[in-house]
């Protein structure tokens, strides 16, 4: 699935794009179920198990902005855990033992899409050793407009930067520290049915979808099968086991990467979006709602 220069732009750079690795039809069949989704987030008022809302979203007019594991709700979206060219892409990366985590789909809507801040997963989750990535499958054509991934390039390679404000975890790294050049951060663009790999310790935001297409990323994360969390895993070794998304389990492998925790945890929980509520100051613009543009209270 991959080259030797998708592998080596992958190590030097911390993420690549890899082209048509999912059929017209699968992401045609993830719009559709992903539209009804949407469709039953009609009358709700605030955030649910499965629901991660918009700040201008009505019990009216829905607006999600995040569909929390969406492989526990739907098999569509649960066959792309094991989806065998997904797993080539990885084993290519990695070797044959991978373990699923969980998944998330981001959606940015047209026109009101929120940002996300610059962070690294690895704030959120850091385990024994660092390979660990995340894969975004595009379900809309991605390019600068509509909000894309951003990655700064070799970033996965530095420290591990603070995600705290005040002393508790906020989830985003403050922009006025000026830890990285956010200036220099590369767009991972492709049609739909492409996939991202980004690496848990790169750099990365995405700016507001200020455009008049979708920007869906469904993203699943996973790690090799001897990284282990640090945090633990309260289900129990036979849950994690059972995560196993090919080879077989391994133990614990300890590699001397640089480690923050999480902790204090973040005062408002829910999703990486309501972490980053706790940010003092912010890098992305927030767009303005369709309704206050048009003269309607948001």
């Amino acid at each position: 699935m991959l080259t030797q220069a998708q592998i080596e732009t992958y190590n030097e750079t911390g993420a690549i794009v890899v082209p048509d690795v999912l059929t017209p039809a699968e992401v045609a069949e993830l719009s559709r179920v992903t539209d009804d989704f949407v469709r039953n987030a009609s009358g709700l008022t605030g955030h649910t198990e499965i629901y991660d809302l918009e700040d201008s979203h009505t019990p009216q007019d829905p607006r999600v902005r995040r569909i929390k594991a969406p492989h526990l709700h739907h098999p569509a979206y649960a066959a792309l855990v094991r989806h065998p060219r997904i797993l080539a892409v990885l084993a290519a990366l990695w070797g044959p033992d991978i373990r699923f985590d969980t998944a998330k789909l981001n959606m940015k809507s047209a026109g009101f899409g929120a940002p996300v801040e610059w962070h690294q997963d690895w704030a959120f989750y850091p385990h024994t050793n660092d390979d660990l990535a995340a894969v975004g499958v595009m379900m809309d054509d991605m390019a600068e407009e509509n909000g894309p991934l951003l990655i700064v390039p070799g970033s996965h390679r530095g420290p591990v930067f603070d995600h705290h404000a005040d002393g508790v975890f906020c989830g985003a790294m403050d922009p006025s520290r000026n830890d990285v050049d956010y200036r220099a951060a590369v767009p991972l663009m492709g049609r739909a049915g492409s996939i991202t790999v980004h690496h848990v310790r790169a750099v990365h935001g995405s700016a507001p979808n200020t455009s008049d297409r979708d920007r869906r990323l469904l993203l699943f994360q996973y790690r090799t099968a001897d990284a282990w969390p640090l945090l633990g895993f309260p289900a129990g070794i036979a849950a994690f086991d059972a995560l196993m998304a090919c080879g077989r389990p391994r133990e614990p492998r300890l590699a001397p990467v640089p480690v923050r925790l999480p902790l204090p945890p973040a005062k408002l929980q829910g999703s990486l979006y309501e972490n980053q509520k706790g940010m003092r100051s912010r890098f992305f613009d927030a767009p303005v709602p369709a309704r206050a543009q048009e003269g309607q209270p948001a």
